[in-house]
């Protein structure tokens, strides 16, 4: 494929503008789209020196790979890596989005549900709600977090924000109880929203 836009192009269309919005996020998620070899652009952006580009880099490749997340896979490393390090909100919640469309091993998997739960005591209502998502769709590809998950879901429908209690009830609904020990229904989101 043809390079719609090359790396500095690219990071110039993050730049901007404050965190309230999205400057020319739009146009990049239609580029990358289009040329999957600019993901590895965004993998660099998401450790700009510039929040806002961080920023950016992280929501274009939450939207561009939404229905299709493979070329993801080569980065999943630096992708989990991003996710233990980071301590910018607006990126930890794209990032919690995008650690359950990874090709992960069981002890990759287990490092993402490791580090998604240090999400679950963030500030961020967003990035814990984002993070209750991630972990029921990492347990939906792997029976034998279902029961732990499951209880982690319930655990933040008592003690979660609101945005926690409506997901966990939109969650819990998809995944009955028996079907938590027994590996049946998928408590993912499928067809929903994303968790912001």
């Amino acid at each position: 494929m043809k390079h719609v836009a090359s790396s500095s192009t690219l990071v110039k269309r993050l730049q901007g503008g404050d965190r309230r919005s999205l400057g020319r996020s739009a146009v990049v998620v239609r580029d990358v789209m289009g040329d999957s070899a600019l993901v590895g652009d965004l993998i660099g952006g998401l450790e700009d020196p510039d929040p806002i580009v961080r920023m950016r880099a992280a929501d274009v490749l939450e939207k561009a790979t939404r229905t299709h997340p493979a070329p993801l896979a080569p980065f999943k490393t630096r992708l989990l890596r991003q996710a233990r390090s980071s301590l910018q909100h607006e990126v930890r919640w794209h990032l919690a989005q995008l650690l359950p469309r990874l090709p992960l091993t069981r002890r990759e998997r287990a490092l993402a549900v490791t580090t998604l739960h240090g999400y679950l005591q963030d500030r961020s209502s967003i990035v814990r709600t984002c993070a209750l998502q991630a972990l029921a769709d990492l347990a939906a590809v792997d029976p034998a977090l279902r029961p732990a998950e499951r209880a982690t879901i319930e655990a933040a429908m008592i003690e979660g924000t609101p945005a926690m209690r409506a997901r966990g009830r939109k969650l819990l609904a998809r995944w009955p109880r028996d079907a938590a020990a027994s590996g049946g229904a998928r408590p993912e989101g499928e067809g929903e929203p994303p968790c912001v």
